[in-house]
């Protein structure tokens, strides 16, 4: 479970939250909600680790998150504005390096085949600096279905994606959540208004 306790957070001498607690539990979506400015960028990078704030508390099933960083982002999947991709690799050798980093073997037949389904078939070898907006999001958001993290914490992964990637990529957050898993995120759309277990926080007045 993710507990965030009291969290304060100011920029610019602008208070942005304060005292703001709550709790993600295994299986929920959690929206975070807000007009530009009111933080749900900062929030979302002060639970990853990225980011400062003046008062508070988080933890990870019962650990404060500051003094057992490593332990908590060995279950901690984030993805925030910038893809996070290196734009001389191509796709496939991005999700090599990925799973290279949080995985002990490189399953090549999975990546292959996450490629297609994110849409990317036929432009797997194509260096990512050339590839669309879009197309660089989606090698990114790959990486959703090659994570074994179990907190998702995800910054406006909605971008740049067209319809139907966005059906496909809210299928894969609740999967993730129904296998117990945890999906915190930031997007202006409506997400999945029938599932039980989505809750929002909404930020600012």
């Amino acid at each position: 479970m993710l507990a965030v306790s009291n969290l304060t957070a100011i920029r610019d001498e602008k208070i942005l939250f304060e005292d703001l607690s709550f709790n993600v539990e295994a299986g929920e979506l959690v929206q975070v909600e807000g007009r530009n400015g009111t933080g749900k960028t900062t929030l979302l990078r002060i639970i990853a680790g990225l980011g400062d704030y003046e008062i508070g508390e988080i933890s990870w099933n019962g650990c404060v998150t500051s003094s057992n960083r490593d332990l908590f982002h060995q279950d901690l999947l984030f993805l925030g504005h910038q893809t996070g991709v290196k734009r001389e690799l191509n796709a496939f050798e991005n999700l090599s390096f990925y799973q290279s980093i949080h995985q002990s073997d490189i399953d090549k037949h999975k990546i292959w085949a996450v490629l297609a389904q994110v849409g990317l078939a036929g432009r797997e070898d194509v260096p990512v600096g050339q590839l669309s907006a879009g197309q660089q999001r989606r090698v990114a958001l790959a990486r959703l279905w090659l994570s074994k993290q179990k907190l998702w914490i995800l910054d406006e992964p909605l971008t740049a994606i067209d319809k139907q990637g966005v059906k496909v990529l809210e299928s894969v957050f609740l999967k993730h959540a129904e296998e117990g898993g945890m999906v915190m995120l930031t997007t202006h759309q409506d997400m999945l208004l029938d599932y039980p277990k989505l809750r929002k926080i909404k930020l600012g007045n």
